[in-house]
């Protein structure tokens, strides 16, 4: 299983639209993402910086499977808008290069 981070960033003044749009994700979308391989998505808000944490099992081909779905087209028309940058889905996007963990203590 793959842990990507990603971010990106709001246009001005989109903060609360974004929050109010993500409260509930469509049923449509939950199971694409789910089919895609995406076993947990996370979001957290600085500002109009987001920052996001998937697992997945394969990232590349999440976003290859979820590019022209039916559920995610129209989740991207709706929250696009919001980004100050669209994400398009083209390109072999990686998100953030990891750096650094905390290694878990090992059990006594």
């Amino acid at each position: 299983m793959q842990r990507i981070a990603l971010h990106t960033v709001l246009q001005p003044g989109k903060e609360e639209e974004y929050e109010r749009i993500h409260a509930v994700i469509p049923a449509e979308l939950d199971a694409a993402l789910r089919a895609a391989g995406v076993h947990s998505w996370s979001i957290w808000r600085e500002g109009r910086d987001l920052f996001h944490v998937v697992e997945c099992d394969d990232y590349q081909a999440m976003r290859a499977a979820l590019r022209d779905h039916p559920a995610n087209v129209v989740w991207q028309e709706r929250v696009g808008p919001l980004h100050a940058v669209a994400d398009d889905y083209s390109g072999g996007d990686t998100g953030l290069r990891h750096v650094w963990d905390l290694p878990a203590r090992p059990a006594h």
